[in-house]
């Protein structure tokens, strides 16, 4: 796993880039790879590369060229499967100078030009810049599992990793917030790509390529798209126990190609639920003796799982490694986590993440896998089972019993949203006539959410606008989405929104690599993610029993006491994390009054207001989930602003070990 970061010039009168810009770029995402930094430039480019040696620590340097020195890459993430492409490359005649997956990139777009990314099983975030064509390609995995911006800024295209390190190479860059990302952020929990929460600044889409040639127009193609059962069409044909078996033999594979595609030891986080729980027992087979696991546990105990962690550790028979998080734990690390999400969040849960993977790095891992996607591919979370009963109501609005299913629906938290039947039937009932509409598994999420906008300050709602975020996100659905069964129509929204923008992002890759660690996701595998979409959704959600197929498939390989638990998505303390008497400075610097006007995302007056009425309210039972939300972004919203817009970037250059300088 690396940073990636580069200017390339899109008009002949530019100046070159130089190289000190390149180390700057390098040394603003030097969290990403601290292990080795290389740089590349000619007259009209600029490569860089910070680089954490997974694969071929001895001859996989980047940049890295092909054997007519003409086509140059730079590469975070791994190709799992490049051993096989390799020998498929090498019989067709095509050279290879080391054993590393970059050069197979190299010259698999070489033999197959962009054909080649569907070939791919794995995750990545690619730069590929042909000298002679004058042509720059960046791609990106299906998913979104590694990050890639770029920006067109003053004749030039600017892409990397992460945003910091285009301000930190082009100072002439606005650094500004956008109100559409915002906007978005408090509709989705997330932007959308291409949409950013910075101003000038875009996201490579999931799934697409984007060329930039000289004296051609831009190009930016999907490459892959998710696809589910039309008709008869794309679906799996097998009975139940044939499909249980397809998907046991297919995650198997993949947790095994995660597991022996690294030249360095690979551990496995165990949350004490399925998906993570199945993956780690598959990881052990696969390693055998001497692997290391790692859990968080929690001070307060409605978030805790450690019963679970330790039972599954004991029967793998894991190195296992534990670490335990309080709120003053997440409120004294949350500045941090925002400068390395570069986006405002609603939910706090990426910063316990942040400590776990700094305990992976104390014991010396650099890989490990988690179950992340699980839920989006094999529908376990609740919002699917609440679509599914919102939708057998609207059948028969009036009915009694019906909305009554709800109360299955979040046993595991102490402020459960169905535990009021009159509220419940309020707030999960608005709408039903639009059943069959797009969007509706997920309206009251977004309607819960953007009511938080009512703390945005005049500007900020005078910039949106009349835009309408979610109109416009379900303008963007394929034209077969009414086509697919109402389950894969919901699991491809939250594919699309949380899973991209904040799960791999927020949650994931930025706090994985904020301690040079990289995440491997099994079930984000390109074969797994084709097996789960083709499956009948009676499979994955049985009735109201979430990932159905996944638990027979876990049988005999996890512990009955996880397998049997219902289940507890991953939460962390949120707004009451801030407001003890041991809150931590910073939390009063951001809000005061003088700091929101100069940010100009929230209205002093009501922020304050909601800010003094939770510093004094006596229990926990008096946070609402909205004021958990609404603290929570306003907090890292104004973190962003100080961090990422009113600063200046201070960043060293690294020491180079790799410097190809063709101006020289």
């Amino acid at each position: 796993m690396c940073g990636i970061a580069g200017i390339v010039n899109l008009s002949a009168d530019k100046e070159p880039v130089t190289i000190d810009q390149l180390g700057r770029m390098a040394g603003a995402i030097e969290h990403r790879g601290p292990d080795e930094f290389g740089v590349y430039r000619d007259a009209h480019a600029g490569l860089a590369h910070a680089r954490l040696s997974i694969i071929d620590l001895a001859t996989g340097q980047q940049p890295l060229c092909d054997e007519d020195d003409a086509l140059w890459i730079v590469f975070n993430g791994e190709i799992f499967n490049y051993v096989e492409l390799r020998e498929e490359l090498v019989a067709m005649g095509r050279p290879f100078k080391t054993k590393s997956d970059t050069e197979v990139i190299v010259q698999a777009w070489k033999a197959w030009g962009e054909a080649a990314f569907e070939r791919f099983n794995g995750q990545w975030a690619v730069a590929l810049w042909d000298s002679k064509a004058k042509r720059l390609i960046l791609t990106r995995d299906r998913l979104g599992v590694r990050p890639l911006y770029y920006a067109e800024h003053d004749g030039r295209v600017i892409f990397g990793s992460e945003v910091k390190s285009f301000f930190a190479g082009v100072p002439t860059l606005p650094r500004a917030l956008d109100p559409v990302g915002i906007d978005q952020t408090f509709t989705f929990w997330t932007v959308v790509p291409p949409q950013t929460v910075f101003q000038g600044i875009k996201e490579l889409e999931p799934g697409h390529t984007r060329i930039y040639e000289h004296g051609k127009p831009v190009r930016d193609t999907a490459y892959w798209t998710p696809k589910y059962p039309d008709g008869s069409k794309d679906r799996f044909e097998g009975s139940l126990e044939e499909a249980t078996v397809a998907l046991k033999d297919a995650l198997d594979k993949a947790t095994h190609l995660r597991m022996v595609r690294a030249d360095v030891p690979v551990g496995s986080y165990l949350s004490g639920g399925l998906d993570s729980s199945l993956v780690a027992a598959l990881a052990k087979n696969a390693k055998g003796s001497g692997f290391q696991t790692f859990s968080l546990r929690f001070a307060d105990a409605e978030y805790d799982e450690t019963k679970y962690q330790r039972a599954m550790a004991t029967r793998l028979g894991t190195d296992h490694h534990e670490i335990v998080v309080s709120r003053k734990d997440i409120a004294d690390v949350f500045p941090k986590v925002i400068r390395h999400t570069e986006r405002p969040i609603l939910r706090t849960a990426p910063a316990p993440l942040m400590m776990l993977s700094g305990l992976v790095k104390k014991h010396g891992i650099k890989v490990v896998l988690t179950g992340e996607g699980a839920d989006e591919m094999l529908a376990g979370y609740d919002l699917f089972r609440e679509a599914k009963v919102r939708r057998f109501w609207a059948k028969h609005q009036t009915s009694t019993w019906r909305p009554r299913l709800l109360e299955r629906l979040y046993p595991y938290m102490a402020r459960s949203p169905v535990a009021q039947q009159a509220l419940t039937r309020q707030f999960f009932g608005r709408g039903l006539e639009r059943a069959k509409d797009p969007g509706f598994s997920h309206e009251p999420r977004w309607h819960g959410t953007a009511a938080l906008k009512r703390l945005f300050s005049a500007e900020l709602r005078a910039a949106v606008g009349e835009r309408d975020a979610v109109k416009e996100f379900l303008a963007t659905l394929p034209p077969e989405f009414p086509r697919w069964p109402f389950l894969a129509q919901d699991q491809y929204i939250e594919v699309r929104t949380l899973l991209s923008g904040y799960l791999l992002s927020s949650q994931g890759d930025r706090m994985l690599m904020a301690s040079s660690v990289e995440g491997r996701f099994p079930f984000l595998d390109k074969n797994v993610i084709a097996l789960s979409n083709s499956l009948p959704p009676s499979y994955k959600l049985r009735v109201l029993d979430e990932k159905h197929i996944l638990k027979r498939v876990a049988k005999g390989l996890i512990t009955d006491e996880i397998l049997q638990r219902s289940k507890q998505p991953y939460r962390a303390p949120d707004a009451l994390s801030f407001v003890g008497p041991d809150r931590p400075e910073w939390t009063n610097e951001v809000m005061k009054e003088s700091a929101l006007k100069d940010a100009g995302l929230f209205d002093p007056k009501a922020a304050l207001q909601l800010w003094n009425k939770c510093l004094t309210r006596k229990d926990d039972s008096q946070f609402s989930n909205s004021d958990n939300m609404a603290v929570v972004g306003i907090l890292s919203a104004q973190i962003l602003f100080g961090e990422l817009v009113a600063k200046e970037p201070s960043v060293s250059i690294p020491m180079l070990k790799t410097k190809i300088d063709r101006l020289a």
